[in-house]
């Protein structure tokens, strides 16, 4: 005997969304909280004034959400523009994602996946992963951020259109705190 069972998404917000009947004993802390893993983007969290050089190139809010399960990225370019980024530890693997989107989504770069693929002495932190260029050829987009002495945080956007052999700066900033949260 087979059984069907149809469920909408109306349906399935509501079982989520509905909640839970309070319980006796206290609540656990969420599992991202206790994890050391979470924490490696902590030197990052802020609101930032991000300067290429001597120019303010824009401004960036990087937040812990889902009690601490992801990190974002709100990113408002000197011209207007804004991206998005959320970061995620994979489930079962423990390996850290970056997200990113823009809206100059339809163009090389306008959205980016990557993965972690270093931690640098001092508490850097490398994400990389492929963009599909205009011509349709892919070549590797990478981003590092350091934490400097000084409280401020070193970015570093690069690609390599020869597997990695050589890489080449697509941008260079450093992030100083902003006096505007």
């Amino acid at each position: 005997m087979k059984i069907h069972v149809s469920i909408g998404i109306a349906d399935l917000l509501a079982a989520v969304c509905t909640p839970v009947a309070a319980q006796s004993s206290p609540a656990a802390p969420p599992p991202c909280a206790g994890d050391s893993t979470f924490n490696l983007l902590d030197f990052w969290i802020g609101s930032w004034d991000v300067y290429a050089g001597s120019t303010l190139d824009g401004h960036d809010r990087v937040s812990r959400i889902l009690a601490g399960c992801a990190v974002t990225e709100e990113w408002t370019d000197a011209d207007g523009s804004h991206g998005l980024s959320l970061f995620f530890v994979q489930p079962g693997t423990g390996d850290w994602r970056q997200v990113w989107v823009t809206e100059q989504a339809t163009r090389p770069g306008g959205t980016k996946e990557k993965r972690l693929v270093e931690r640098l002495p001092g508490g850097g932190v490398r994400f990389q992963g492929t963009i599909i260029g205009p011509q349709g050829n892919p070549y590797l987009d990478r981003t590092t951020l350091t934490p400097l002495p000084s409280g401020e945080v070193h970015q570093v956007i690069e690609a390599s259109r020869d597997s990695g052999a050589t890489w080449r700066s697509l941008y260079d900033a450093i992030y100083r705190k902003s006096a505007t949260p």
